[in-house]
Order: C-alpha cells, then sequence, then structure tokens
C-alpha cells in the first residue's frame, strides 16, 4: 500500500513538473511575440485624397417649373396662362345742356353775357369762372371754349344762342298737331306775373349774386348785405347784387 502511494506521488510530481516546464515555454514564446510586434517599424499612414467641392447648383427660376405646369395632370386645362377678364369701361356721362350764348362786352377784359337755360337769368361770366356746371375757358371772336368734366367743348356762338330754338321745336312738331293748333280758337295772353320783393339769388362765385326777374326791388336797395345795382348794356340792362362794403 506504501509503494502504490509512492508511486503515486512521484508521478504527480513529475506531470507537475511538466505542466511548468510547458507553461513557462508558453510564457517565453509569448514574450517574444510581444517583443517582436513592439519593435516592429509602424506604417506611415497615407496621405488623405485631394478633396474637390461639387459644383454650385443653380439659381432656382420660376421659369425652370414651366415645364411642370404644362404637363401637370391634375390641372384640366394643363394651361398655366391666367386669362384676366377686363370688365368693359363704364357709359361716358351724359353732358347736361350746354348754356345759352347772350352776347359778349370788353370793357374791362372780354366777358360773355351767359344764361344756365333760356329761361334763366343773365350772367356776366369771365374767362375761368363757372356758369352752371360748365366752366368758361375762352371767349374768341366767333367761338367759345367751355370745360365740363375735364374735357374742352368748342362751340360757335351761334351753336350756343337761343334763337333758333322756336323754330327747331315747330319743324319737329307733328303735322296733325299743328292742324289742331291751327283749328283751336287763339286765347288771350296770361296776365303778366306780379313781382315780388325777392332779394339776392343765386351765388356767382365772384361775391355777387344773380338777380330774379320777377324780383321787385327798385336800384340800390340793399338786402341781407347786398346792393342791388341795374346798369345798362349793349345788349339790355344787367342786374346783380354786389355786397355791401
Amino acid at each position: 500500500m506504501t509503494r502504490k502511494l509512492l508511486i503515486l506521488d512521484v508521478a504527480l510530481a513529475a506531470v507537475v513538473v511538466y505542466a511548468g516546464f510547458q507553461l513557462r515555454h508558453e510564457w517565453l514564446a509569448a514574450q517574444a511575440r510581444d517583443a517582436a510586434t513592439l519593435d516592429r517599424p509602424q506604417p506611415r499612414p497615407a496621405a488623405p485624397p485631394h478633396y474637390t467641392s461639387p459644383p454650385i447648383p443653380p439659381a432656382v427660376m420660376a421659369a425652370g417649373y414651366n415645364d411642370i405646369a404644362q404637363k401637370f395632370l391634375l390641372d384640366r386645362s394643363r394651361n398655366p396662362t391666367v386669362v384676366l377678364e377686363v370688365p368693359p369701361p363704364p357709359p361716358p356721362k351724359p353732358m347736361p345742356p350746354l348754356p345759352v350764348y347772350r352776347g359778349m362786352m370788353n370793357l374791362d377784359g372780354v366777358s360773355a353775357i351767359m344764361s344756365v337755360s333760356a329761361n334763366a337769368p343773365q350772367q356776366e361770366i369771365r374767362p375761368g369762372e363757372m356758369i352752371g356746371p360748365f366752366k368758361l375757358v375762352e371767349v374768341g371772336e366767333r367761338e367759345i371754349t367751355l370745360e365740363w368734366d375735364g374735357k374742352a367743348i368748342h362751340k360757335t356762338m351761334d351753336e350756343l344762342s337761343d334763337h333758333g330754338g322756336a323754330a327747331s321745336e315747330s319743324q319737329n312738331r307733328p303735322a296733325v298737331q299743328d292742324r289742331a293748333a291751327r283749328t283751336v280758337v287763339p286765347v288771350a295772353p296770361p296776365p303778366p306775373v306780379a313781382k315780388t320783393p325777392i332779394g339776392p339769388g343765386q351765388d356767382t362765385g365772384r361775391g355777387n349774386r344773380v338777380c330774379d326777374n320777377n324780383d321787385s326791388y327798385p336800384n340800390g336797395a340793399v338786402v341781407d348785405g347786398y346792393r342791388k345795382i341795374i346798369s345798362p348794356t349793349p345788349f339790355g340792362p344787367q342786374c346783380r347784387w354786389d355786397p355791401v362794403r
């Protein structure tokens, strides 16, 4: 029994010695590999490749999308052109009746004797003043220039006179009315309208006022701060109300 244990101990000791030699051999081999690796010269890093910047993209232009708009599948017409409907211009403003020319004066400057209508009182109008909705621009020898709504109106004095009003009405009257008028017994003219104290009329824009034909105030009367002045002219007496100063 003792002999077997001795042999076993010797065998175990031999195994331990052999394992020690093997472990030392492996350790020495590892040390040699580490030394060979550390002592080997390191390779130099390669130079980086040359950098080339990419080309700059062109600027975005609206014309570059024209082809997309022409071939847009969701558009019914596939036409990007927008048709603008321009409304028709408004009809021209109707011009009011022209004033009636009565005559012309050249005392302290050229002026025209005019009235707004055939039955309106006469007024002395100088260039630059208003006669109703019209502005007197120039008084020539045979032609008068008016301005209305920014437009110049050139008319001869005969065109603005009222001498042909009665003749034109009689020419345009139907023949049946003419025959009926000839069969009617003529009646007496109506009595003259009684004049009443009316006073100053519409402002002429020059500081004075017009006179009413049915005004009964005498020449020189003062009413509401205005004095009635009747002055003779080659075309008959002219009446106006001047402010009392």
